[in-house]
């Protein structure tokens, strides 16, 4: 009974012995105990993310080690996945967010580019032109590789002979094929000017054959025919550059720009909108500089309150005006919803201000929403996702800025995503941000132009894989590539090569 007795009088002791410290070191002692605490509960929030970093996952570091071994003995590639590309490729899959493997294929292109030069040097130009693409595709710094590549062409020019490449080009010349293949004239004297840039016949015969080129421009640009007109120039330019007659065309392009941005407006004042949405649209494809103001905000907004009050018909044709101008997706949706209520005689929704408590879940939400996207979690896992985020603060609170915000950002970071994999080489991911893109703008443009571009990577990607003499992979890369467009450009000589080895 002592014992027992004897607990309160030693809790009313420890009271006593803590009131008695001083008050600065009582608040940090609560300090430290607090930061303590919430260093805890953030490594059970983090858990995952810390362990990833902490501990790769071993198949990760067996990767890697058998990679840096291939890259040492100088096998860069190899036909059945053991050369240092794919091994550093199977690696970086693993773990996205490791910066080894990501460096090791930096030194893969590297060290291509030298196997390139050192086979160049050698006279062997199949090898030399091989490791070159390897080169390229790793994102080796293109001046060395578009120098390397000049260097190739002028001394193949060379073995070829002078004198036949410029007789090919003349004859190409006369015969009206100025740029329209590899036998055309321009590339020919291209040919002879990188092995002799002093050659006068190659001077002359390429001055000839661009102002032949660009011959139409006039009557185009005359015509308002102004997308024809800027490829044609362009065309002209990846030739010769300082074209005695290319900046009184380009000048000329930029008049009819502003010409057209003026008419724009004016279409706009009238209410012509699927004339000004349509004439903004072969603006766009130009790419020759910022837009004019009217095709920006000023088209969206009034494509937006036309769909508003028009028939069911017009109303989706504007809607897709809309969309093509680059209208935000959230709000394109917004605005089909009112368009659907309106036609059914509903009243649209009153904006009802939510409680602290639902403002403070939609901030937590963001805040989830956010961290699933560093960690590259954009559509899995279901349910903890940096989409679903989205998606549940979306439910609570459509029209809150934060939320349209969010959307915003993460549509383009979806975007950003899935070029920078694209440039990475690193196609598993450019297909997981492509399909977060799809799920955020299912209406965009340029969703279709990232599948056709995936999908001629890996139209490339099993091209290589069949020349190393790798069908399988190569089956694997036409499934892919199927399955995102089954249109892409080369996909059927691709899938008829493959035939051919049944």
């Amino acid at each position: 009974m002592k014992r027992f007795a004897s607990v309160p009088a030693r809790r009313a002791a420890v009271r006593a012995r803590w009131q008695a410290l001083p008050r600065p070191a009582r608040i940090g002692a609560v300090a430290g105990a607090a930061v303590l605490l919430l260093g805890l509960l953030a490594g059970l929030a983090y858990r995952d993310a810390l362990g990833r970093w902490l501990w790769p996952d071993p198949r990760y570091d067996a990767l890697r080690q058998r990679a840096e071994v291939a890259l040492q003995a100088g096998r860069l590639t190899d036909a059945d996945g053991d050369g240092a590309r794919e091994l550093f490729e199977a690696a970086l899959a693993l773990q996205p967010d490791q910066l080894e493997a990501r460096d090791g294929l930096a030194r893969v292109a590297q060290a291509a580019l030298a196997r390139a030069q050192a086979s160049a040097s050698a006279g062997d130009a199949v090898q030399a032109h091989a490791a070159l693409q390897m080169a390229r595709e790793l994102q080796a710094p293109k001046a060395r590789v578009d120098a390397l590549a000049a260097s190739l062409q002028a001394t193949q020019a060379q073995a070829v002979g002078i004198d036949a490449l410029l007789a090919r080009a003349q004859a190409a010349q006369a015969a009206g094929h100025l740029d329209d293949g590899p036998d055309a004239a321009l590339p020919l004297y291209q040919q002879v000017l990188q092995a002799r840039p002093r050659s006068q016949p190659a001077l002359e015969g390429r001055e000839d054959a661009l102002e032949d080129l660009l011959k139409p421009a006039v009557g185009m640009l005359a015509r308002g025919e102004l997308l024809p007109a800027a490829e044609l120039l362009h065309r002209a330019e990846s030739f010769d550059p300082g074209h005695a007659a290319l900046p009184p065309l380009y000048a000329s392009l930029a008049r009819a720009l502003e010409a057209r941005g003026q008419r724009i407006r004016q279409l706009l004042a009238r209410g012509r909108l699927e004339a000004a949405a349509q004439a903004c649209g072969e603006l766009r494809q130009l790419q020759a500089g910022p837009l004019p103001e009217a095709c920006t905000a000023p088209l969206t907004n009034a494509l937006l309150r036309a769909a508003a009050a028009a028939p069911a018909a017009r109303a989706a044709r504007l809607l897709e005006l809309a969309r093509a101008a680059g209208v935000d997706a959230a709000r394109l949706q917004q605005a089909q919803r009112q368009w659907r209520q309106a036609q059914q005689g509903e009243p649209s929704p009153v904006r009802t201000s939510t409680s602290p408590r639902q403002r403070a879940r939609v901030a937590h939400l963001l805040e989830q929403m956010e961290r699933a996207r560093a960690r590259g979690d954009w559509l899995t896992p279901p349910g903890d996702s940096a989409w679903d985020r989205l998606r549940e603060a979306r439910a609570l609170a459509p029209r809150d800025p934060r939320v349209l915000r969010a959307s915003t950002a993460l549509l383009a970071a979806a975007r950003e995503c899935n070029a920078d994999a694209l440039r990475d080489n690193n196609l598993g991911r450019a297909l997981v941000c492509l399909d977060a893109w799809r799920q955020l703008a299912p209406s965009d443009d340029g969703v279709a132009t990232a599948r056709r571009r995936l999908a001629q990577r890996w139209i490339a990607v099993g091209s290589e894989r069949l020349e190393a003499g790798r069908t399988a992979d190569a089956r694997r890369a036409l499934e892919q590539a199927r399955a995102l467009d089954p249109q892409a450009p080369g996909l059927d000589g691709f899938a008829a090569r493959l035939e051919k080895l049944r």
